[in-house]
């Protein structure tokens, strides 16, 4: 019964505090409303809302957008209730960062840091009422929109469409606002991508100025309404909100709308011939702890440059400004969609507070191997691609987790084994629990990896090809580590076009490999055309007086059968003289080229370049971290390749545990034998562009720039 009552009594103070809530409300005057019209809106006396707000003496003080509290029942309200009130309606942080306390740190500097109050950093972090600072605590710091201190009206919002080149950066940038901030106004927006399309709706804030009040006489014009004109479409035509054209001209509404004829005044059109967008300027996003000195020498431009285009730097450089830099500019700097990326150092830029949680789905085949027979297994293992991919990409992977662990990073993992199996995937689908994954790596087939990539896309899961480049289907979710051939064929001739000196071109391309011919001949028009016999072998005599006797040749040759290879490579080696050197090339490099029957010295001896999306290992920290745990055997190229993915996802994990977000800011990565620099192909997915020239040299492989090359032609 005692337990009833006080049930009751609960009950009863939750209805009551309610209704009293409830009693008043608050009210942005607006532009024409006086103190006795506000009133009769609310069926309350004039006195009331004067004794109810204290700053009001007379109703001349009711000015636009003054903020009233309005007595719903007609008593005045006391300063005690509108202090409640004003508590109730506090602004609530729009989101929170992790801060680990240092020594000598205070509660004052650390609200100074983040311009917070005392009050705001305890209402986070409950201990801190009842102990003091410490070091080594983790605080949890709000973070707050930021609010103009000049700005003495309401905050209001206005529609914006997006227009053709325009991104998520420009936008910000235009309306003077951060990333994070357009993200929080508009929470629609995709979390997986920075795409914005033609003629989408934006919520964003009325730009200063926009307002009536602000509004100069001569800015206006005479504007004579026409024939089925609505506000609209008027607005829209003029680049202005509907409700400030009713404000600009209140017969509007006496009139119960527009009518044909009717002359109205207007804001003049915008002069556009200047448009913030990827056409005419590039962006950048101000990082922490950033000066001006710093960013003028980053981005190549003039201190009187950058702040002539970035007015707003007037009142200070703040992390999450978006800066505009002309195109002009964009040379020389790591450009992506439009945004200047910094050249992170991941490994001094992670949190250790975010613990990735990594997925890992290969084909280690464990059915098919028998561990008692030991002979056959190594033979399994040696002579079965599958295997030794999978198990070789998972040993560097393991070598990667050690790595980010020495870090202070914790890593929870689960690892299946797709057996080479569509079925067999869907079953670890269909069984496991996905949920929190920060990523999935694998699986290799595509079929595996189509199924995988759409299951895993409903729940925001990136997934990581380990060796694909692209797929006949489209993912918006999927990362594609491994460079398309157009990618690494155009790495090749855009070398090569550079260097160009006039020498004789010739062109070897089975049928197969056409894609390779037309691109080779598009960049060297004049370049002559080999005759290729039943797709496999040439015609010698007729190929040797293609070879030039003058001038240096160039030979592409485009294939993938061994025996063609071997064949090509020994006739140039003998027809490469000091007199007239001759250089093999290909831009399609496959493993016809690395095959026991082609000859090493022959493809040094004709400096043999091509492009490639890996490069040579040496003795690098991965190498010896390797060796040591897997008791001195060398790591082999899947080796790396399954360290360098692995490395690369966690180490952005640790930095932001968002993939998606992380691919946007960052830009080229580096590890042990391969670079990673990810587009957002919008629904296709995020594609690799970075790739490697390499060359035979003196019988080694080594990596080439334009430099060398320059050098060595």
């Amino acid at each position: 019964m005692k337990t009833f009552k006080i049930a009751l009594v609960a009950i009863f103070f939750l209805v009551t505090s309610n209704s009293i809530a409830q009693q008043y409300t608050t009210h942005a005057v607006k532009e024409g409303e006086t103190l006795q019209s506000i009133a009769q809106q609310y069926r309350v006396t004039p006195y009331t809302i004067i004794q109810s707000n204290k700053e009001i003496k007379t109703a001349a003080d009711v000015k636009p957008n003054t903020v009233l509290i309005i007595p719903l029942d007609g008593s005045i309200i006391k300063e005690e209730e509108k202090k409640e009130e004003q508590e109730v309606e506090e602004i609530k942080p729009i989101g929170y960062s992790r801060h680990r306390v240092r020594k000598r740190e205070t509660l004052f500097s650390l609200t100074q840091r983040y311009d917070i109050t005392e009050e705001q950093l305890k209402r986070y972090n409950k201990q801190l009422y009842s102990e003091p600072l410490k070091k080594g605590m983790v605080l949890q710091i709000p973070k707050y929109p930021e609010i103009d201190p000049n700005e003495e009206r309401a905050l209001d919002f206005e529609t914006y469409i997006v227009q053709p080149k325009e991104t998520r950066w420009s936008i910000a940038h235009k309306y003077g606002i951060t990333l994070d901030s357009l993200v929080v106004l508009n929470p629609d927006l995709d979390k997986n991508s920075n795409y914005l399309a033609v003629g989408q709706e934006l919520k964003l804030p009325r730009p200063k100025g926009d307002s009536l009040e602000d509004q100069q006489v001569d800015l206006f014009t005479s504007y004579t309404v026409p024939k089925k004109m609505t506000l609209y479409s008027l607005g829209k035509e003029f680049n202005i909100p509907s409700d400030s054209i009713v404000k600009l001209n209140p017969e509007i509404m006496q009139l119960g709308g527009l009518k044909e004829g009717t002359v109205i005044r207007l804001p003049k059109k915008k002069d556009t011939t200047s448009e913030v967008n990827t056409d005419n300027f590039i962006f950048y996003e101000v990082k922490p702890k950033q000066n001006i000195f710093r960013l003028t020498q980053n981005l190549d431009i003039t201190r009187d440059e950058l702040y002539r285009l970035n007015p707003s730097l007037e009142n200070g450089l703040k992390a999450g400004m978006v800066l505009k830099i002309p195109k002009a500019n964009a040379q020389g700097l790591e450009v992506k969609n439009a945004l200047v990326l910094d050249q992170f150092n991941l490994k001094d830029s992670i949190n250790t507070l975010n613990r990735p949680k990594l997925v890992f789905m290969l084909p280690f085949r464990l059915d098919r191997i028998n561990f008692n027979d030991t002979k056959k297994t190594r033979n399994q293992v040696m002579t079965r691609r599958d295997l030794s991919l999978s198990l070789g990409f998972y040993s560097g992977a393991l070598v990667a987790l050690d790595s980010i662990k020495k870090m202070g990073v914790s890593v929870d993992v689960k690892t299946y084994d797709t057996q080479l199996n569509t079925d067999k995937v869907k079953e670890i689908l269909f069984r496991e629990n996905l949920y929190g994954v920060n990523a999935i790596i694998g699986p290799v087939t595509p079929a595996a990896l189509d199924e995988v990539a759409v299951q895993a896309s409903a729940k925001g899961i990136p997934v990581i090809a380990p060796t694909a480049s692209k797929s006949s289907l489209s993912h918006s979710n999927v990362f594609y580590s491994v460079p398309k051939e157009e990618v690494l064929r155009s790495k090749m001739l855009d070398y090569l076009q550079k260097v160009y000196k006039d020498q004789n071109v010739v062109i070897i391309a089975d049928s197969t490999h056409q894609a390779a011919h037309d691109s080779i001949l598009n960049v060297f028009p004049a370049a002559q055309i080999a005759k290729v016999i039943d797709n496999k072998s040439l015609h010698l005599d007729e190929f040797l007086i293609q070879l030039s006797e003058n001038k240096e040749n160039w030979v592409f040759l485009e294939t993938a059968q061994v025996n063609m290879v071997s064949s090509v490579s020994s006739i140039l080696n003998s027809a490469n003289t000091e007199e007239i050197p001759v250089r093999m090339f290909t831009t399609s490099f496959n493993s016809a080229f690395e095959d026991d029957a082609i000859s090493k010295t022959h493809l040094s001896n004709l400096r043999f370049a091509y492009p490639s999306f890996y490069r040579e290992l040496g003795n690098d920290a991965f190498t010896r971290a390797y060796r040591k745990r897997f008791r001195g055997v060398r790591p082999d190229r899947y080796a790396s390749r399954g360290f360098d993915v692995t490395m690369d996802i966690l180490l952005k994990l640790a930095y932001k545990d968002n993939l998606f977000e992380t691919s946007g800011v960052i830009g080229l990565t580096e590890y042990s034998g391969n670079r990673f620099n990810y587009y957002n192909e919008w629904t296709s997915g995020y594609f690799n562009r970075a790739a490697y020239l390499m060359e035979y040299d003196s019988l080694q492989i080594k990596e080439i720039n334009l430099n060398d090359l320059q050098s060595n032609l």
